[in-house]
This record gives structure tokens, C-alpha cells and sequence, in this order.
């Protein structure tokens, strides 16, 4: 069994595989860096492998504040573990696009409350709390396998209604969110590709961007064929 590494030896850990000129570069891309240290996302994964699975210490790391430390805890959390609330108080402290998808990919995808959190996020005003909604089901579509397609069909209604939100960070979520569920099979292809076009010949300047970038990739030949292969299995 791997060894239970504490908080304090976690961040150390993180604090010896910091790069300043990472840490410089993340604003360039929206990230704020007044609480990171510039780790890469693959040296983080790494130190995730030295310890093994515990919630109370994915807590702890998250309250120590840090960027890295919170990415960390998102691949240490059991699951299982994860509560409603909890995932409440950690989509409240997302400041960035990139803690945002991290812990929704690493994380909140799996867990039990995953539906109830999408339906309360998809609509709140905060922009990373929506963005949190749209992610979260980008992911479901990429890693749970097992969901039926009615689970995914359910989510169609609410890209549409968010289509209208202009803000970056929220827009290209919808759009993400759209685009995988049209990479899944067949049936939820020709859903979300229906409702790229709609979206694609709105008036709405949002909702035509958002509807012609998943145009043009579920229109894509070498998709569908894929798609096609897939189900004649």
C-alpha cells in the first residue's frame, strides 16, 4: 500500500517542482497567480501517485489555498466521500477556468451528486459556477461510459438555455459540453448536432458561435465514421 503522506510534505513536495516562468505565464491565460506556484500539471499527477486516496487529507489541501494544493486534492478525494455540500463550498473558491475543469474532470464527473449540482450551476449567475455546470458534463460525456443516453439527452435543454451567456469562460463551456456529448455515440450525435444548428441559425450572437464551432466538428467525416465503426461492433 502506498504510504499516507500529510499535507505539509504534499506541499512540499509541489513547492520543489515550482517554475517561476510557469507560474509568470498563467496569467497570460487567465489564471491568477497570487495563490500558485507554478507547478506543471504532469509533475502535480506525479505526486498524486505517491500517496494514496484520502478525503480528509483532499480537505486539508484545500484549505491550504493554493492552486496546485487544491488541484492535488481533486485527484486524492474518494468519491464516495464527496458530499453536496462540499462540492458547494469548493465550486464557490473556483477563480479560473483551469481549477474549475480540473477538479470537475478529476472529481465531481463521478460523484453522486454530480446531476443535482449540474441542475442548481447551469443557470447561476456566477461565471465559474455555471462554467462548473458545463464542464462537468463535458467530462461525464468523456469518462462515465455506463450513463444512458437519456442522461445526456437531459442536458441538451440546458445548453440551450445558457446559449445567450456571452461571457468567455462560460460560452466555450456550453460549447465543450455540446461538442462531447455529439462525440458519444450515434443517437446523442444527431441530438446535439440538431441542436448546433438551431443554435448555429440563431440571430444571437453567442448562440450562433457556440452552434456553428459544433457544427463544423460533429459534421466532420472521420467523427461519424468513427461513431458508425463504433456501433457495428
Amino acid at each position: 500500500m502506498k504510504p499516507l503522506l500529510s499535507a505539509g510534505e504534499l506541499i512540499g513536495c509541489l513547492k520543489a517542482e515550482a517554475k517561476e516562468e510557469n507560474r509568470a505565464g498563467m496569467v497570460r491565460f487567465g489564471i491568477p497567480a497570487d495563490k500558485a506556484l507554478g507547478v506543471p500539471k504532469p509533475a502535480i499527477r506525479a505526486i498524486a501517485r505517491q500517496t494514496r486516496k484520502d478525503h480528509a487529507l483532499a480537505l486539508e489541501l484545500w484549505k491550504a489555498g493554493i492552486l496546485e494544493a487544491r488541484i492535488l486534492a481533486s485527484l486524492i478525494a474518494e468519491p464516495a466521500k464527496v458530499t453536496r455540500a462540499q462540492m458547494e463550498d469548493w465550486v464557490c473558491d473556483f477563480d479560473s477556468w483551469d481549477i474549475c475543469d480540473q477538479v470537475c474532470g478529476n472529481l465531481f464527473d463521478r460523484v453522486a451528486a454530480a446531476e443535482e449540482a449540474i441542475r442548481d450551476w447551469h443557470m447561476d449567475e456566477r461565471e465559474f459556477v455555471r462554467r462548473a455546470a458545463f464542464s462537468t458534463i463535458a467530462w461525464r460525456a468523456v469518462h462515465q461510459k455506463k450513463l444512458p443516453d437519456e442522461t445526456f439527452l437531459a442536458y441538451l435543454p440546458m445548453i440551450e438555455a445558457a446559449s445567450t451567456d456571452s461571457r468567455n469562460f462560460v460560452r466555450k463551456a456550453v460549447n465543450w459540453a455540446l461538442r462531447q456529448i455529439g462525440k458519444r455515440d450515434l443517437r446523442l450525435h444527431a441530438a446535439a448536432l440538431d441542436v448546433s444548428r438551431k443554435l448555429a441559425a440563431s440571430t444571437g450572437k453567442t448562440a450562433s458561435w457556440i452552434g456553428r464551432n459544433a457544427v463544423k466538428e460533429l459534421e466532420n467525416g472521420r467523427l461519424i465514421e468513427r461513431l458508425q465503426s463504433r456501433e457495428a461492433r
